[in-house]
């Protein structure tokens, strides 16, 4: 809440109608929520002339309550602080309060009541509370005249504005010095401080006391002694202030207080120096340390807390609440005055767990400026020996650690209009620095800004003083226009591109995707070990089951294999991409598959494609074969952990072994289950973009030939030695066919090939082909020992 009244005392708003300014705060980026002018029809000053207890209740009383000169009326009042001969403020039948609530002639328990006396959260003046609700009805102060306008005498009549503050502002616009400054910008006028000097007596206050600090949480602190202080009410506009900015006048020393809080931003503390001693210490809490705060309530503290102690005991949590031990009361004579800045998130924290949220804290938590620390302590004494008839000992103890480097930025006015995607000419730009009150020069058409103390939310950058510059220029000003950048399709890079990719691939091939936890059992983890990764053992599992991150998907998708065959589904092809983890915080992802039933079943003439070795082979060579890594991969035989030792092999691009492939083991699995597993990112480091070429102009050639050779002999032998007497010419290999059976001896086999002859540049002759296929012949008969087949 900001009192416009208040304003005023720094800057000239005579002129202006308080609406409009708010319209003009709110277009600056201030957001004014509300524009409040406190007036309540029926809200009077009366008199308890008289209060008895009410015969049906415990806490009611009945009061006659002298409402003007010459009337009297009857109230019935629960607060526990009503009492006769004070003077109180009373809604008459009709008033209406915040909150739409209409006072209306009523019984309550029997006993007629016309009306309600207040308190000021009642009002709208003071946030309910458990505090605030426990203080009851607000005694008004005896000189006021009964019958007269309630809000009036408060002065609650004049503008307030209730702002909704950006959380990245600082709190700059959270007191009335900081807002004087964001309407003088706006308004292009002067802001006068308000007056500091005070007069010094002889004695030093480097006498009385001595100040250690002795955490880095405390960069700044000062303290000031004043003595004979007069404990009495303040000053009316103090009070009538405070209560618009949503407080409770206490009492001069205290109202003093929270009023230069509310003037400079700074929160100060007032201990009684008396009770005190001769030493202050700043310092961390000690783990468990006790203290009484002024709510006289018992605070635990954490070693993250600060604490302002006597030397040997805390007496003020920094920045949050002081303790019962030092407080201020009716006979305190001398005071300890103290301004400091404290670490801004340990405030933060503090409050928070201790449930302590303050004006004050509020302060703390957003970050101080260090020159108004210094202005709120001599403008404390000021008010002190003005209202308090206080004596201001001479000289400051003070502690300073903190940081003074000027912020200061240099741009050019081209730097800020393409950040704006305006034009606003040099001397544009000078009026809004100086409207700003952001000293500056200018020269060689370079700006070098410094920006002020008080704007603790601007940081020395362009961006800042372009925002700060656009907002006083103003934002409707701004032309729209569609960007200038340079249009590209919109796609997924890196890993995500591939993943998306290859799980699209796999569901076109029918397979289904799961997702599985990446923390397994004991008994997971220990199967296909293929790659020797040393495990992730949790410290603290929420179960047994859930201890191990896992290092390869296989378990995982058994796991799912097991839970759909025991809900009797036959056909059962899963996949799932997701990473893997071991010990030296290396994480890999996985494609890995599981396939067993049948891969395709028709239900018109009852044919079906059994899942085997060769299908699961065969969806891994489209996914490679799509990502155009023909010819450059193979399969490999090779023992694997967890596979059949006669279905399995390593899957082999550009000679890195990538991943596996094979049947699960029978002592795992006794079904035929099959498997494969690839490691994505070696996947992606073999991707290249992919070449396309044009359609061959010449016709191909095509021929076939089967060779007998031992059972020992791979496929991928014979086709190492086809490729090699083939050349150039030989563009594709298939195999067609593998036999084994009659005609042919027990240890041998057929294996048949189609293999496709092509020159991008002519037609190819039938001779030169068979050139070439027959050296193919010999080339495979001498090496391997075969025969052709059928020759």
């Amino acid at each position: 809440m900001i009192s416009l009244e208040w304003v005023a005392d720094y800057i000239d708003i005579k002129e202006e109608d308080l609406k409009e300014l708010a319209i003009k705060i709110t277009k600056a980026g201030i957001n004014v929520e509300k524009v409040i002018t406190n007036h309540i029809e029926n809200l009077v000053i009366g008199e308890i002339t008289k209060c008895i207890s009410h015969p049906d209740s415990d806490h009611l009383h009945i009061c006659t309550v002298k409402i003007n000169e010459t009337e009297e009326t009857q109230i019935v009042c629960g607060a526990s602080n009503v009492k006769e001969g004070i003077k109180v403020i009373v809604a008459l039948p009709n008033a209406i309060l915040p909150g739409g609530i209409e006072i209306k002639k009523s019984k309550i328990r029997g006993v007629e009541s016309n009306g309600m006396i207040c308190a000021l959260f009642e009002l709208g003046l003071e946030e309910k509370t458990e505090d605030n609700y426990n203080k009851g009805i607000y005694e008004v102060p005896f000189d006021a005249k009964i019958g007269m306008d309630a809000m009036k005498y408060l002065g609650q009549d004049s503008t307030v504005y209730e702002l909704d503050v950006h959380k990245h502002r600082n709190n700059d616009c959270y007191y009335h010095i900081g807002f004087a400054y964001e309407i003088a910008c706006i308004l292009n006028k002067k802001v006068t401080l308000p007056k500091r000097s005070f007069d010094e007596i002889e004695e030093s206050v480097e006498n009385h006391f001595s100040l250690k600090v002795e955490t880095d949480k405390c960069p700044f602190y000062l303290a000031k002694m004043v003595t004979d202080v007069k404990i009495k009410k303040s000053p009316e506009f103090i009070q009538k202030r405070l209560i618009a900015a949503g407080m409770r006048p206490i009492n001069n020393v205290v109202d003093i207080s929270n009023y230069v809080m509310l003037e400079f931003g700074q929160p100060l503390h007032f201990f009684d120096k008396d009770s005190l001693g001769k030493e202050i210490v700043v310092r961390d809490a000690k783990e468990e340390e006790h203290i009484i705060t002024l709510d006289k309530k018992e605070r635990i503290l954490k070693s993250s807390d600060i604490v302002i102690t006597d030397g040997e005991k805390p007496v003020c949590i920094a920045g949050v609440m002081g303790g019962l031990n030092t407080e201020v009361e009716e006979n305190t004579k001398t005071i300890l005055i103290e301004s400091a800045i404290f670490d801004a998130v340990s405030i933060r924290n503090t409050a928070s767990r201790l449930n302590l949220k303050s004006e004050a804290s509020i302060r703390y938590g957003k970050g101080l400026n260090y020159e108004y620390t210094q202005m709120a302590i001599e403008r404390a004494c000021h008010l002190l020996e003005k209202y308090a008839d206080a004596k201001i000992l001479k000289g400051i103890v003070k502690y300073d650690a903190i940081e003074k480097e000027e912020k200061v930025v240099k741009f050019k006015a081209d730097d800020i209009n393409k950040m704006l995607g305006i034009i606003i000419d040099t001397k544009e730009m000078e009026k809004e620095l100086n409207r700003l009150d952001f000293p500056y020069t200018l020269e060689n058409d370079t700006f070098e800004v410094t920006i002020p103390k008080r704007r603790l939310d601007i940081d020395p950058n362009i961006n800042d003083i372009a925002e700060e510059i656009g907002r006083l220029y103003g934002y409707h000003n701004l032309v729209s226009t569609l960007p200038k950048v340079p249009i590209k399709r919109g796609e997924y890079i890196g890993d995500v591109k591939y993943r998306k990719y290859i799980s699209k691939r796999l569901r076109a091939l029918g397979l289904n995707e799961i997702k599985t936890y990446s923390l397994v059992s004991t008994e997971m983890a220990l199967m296909f070990q293929y790659e020797k990764k040393e495990k992730i053992y949790l410290p603290n599992p929420m179960s047994m089951d859930k201890s191990i991150m896992r290092t390869t998907l296989i378990p995982s998708l058994i796991n799912t294999y097991l839970y759909n065959k025991a809900r009797k589904t036959e056909d059962i092809l899963l996949y799932e991409i997701s990473k893997t983890y071991e010990k030296n915080y290396q994480e890999d992802t996985k494609i890995s598959i599981l396939l067993k039933g049948n891969y395709v079943t028709s239900t018109w003439n009852k044919n079906t494609l059994k899942v085997d070795f060769y299908v699961t082979k065969g969806i891994i060579e489209d996914i490679l074969d799509s990502l155009g890594l023909q010819n450059r991969y193979e399969f490999q035989v090779k023992n694997i952990d967890g596979l059949h030792p006669k279905i399995a092999g390593a899957i082999v691009l550009d000679r890195e072994e990538i991943g596996i492939i094979g049947r699960v083991h029978p002592n795992i699995l006794k079904e035929e289950v099959y498997v494969a597993e690839i490691s994505l990112p070696k996947l992606i480091k073999k991707i290249k973009p992919i070449k396309f070429k044009e359609a061959p102009k010449y016709p191909s050639i095509k021929k076939d030939a089967a060779f007998i050779v031992s059972k020992e002999v791979l496929s991928c032998d014979i086709e190492t030695i086809i490729k090699k007497k083939g050349g150039r010419l030989l563009t594709k290999i298939d195999v067609f066919d593998v036999y084994e059976g009659e005609n042919l001896k027990s240890n041998e086999k057929s294996i048949a090939f189609h293999l496709t002859f092509q020159d991008e540049t002519r037609t190819l002759t039938e001779e030169e082909v068979m050139n070439i296929f027959n050296n193919i012949i010999l080339g495979v008969e001498n090496e391997l020992h075969a025969k052709l087949r059928d020759k």
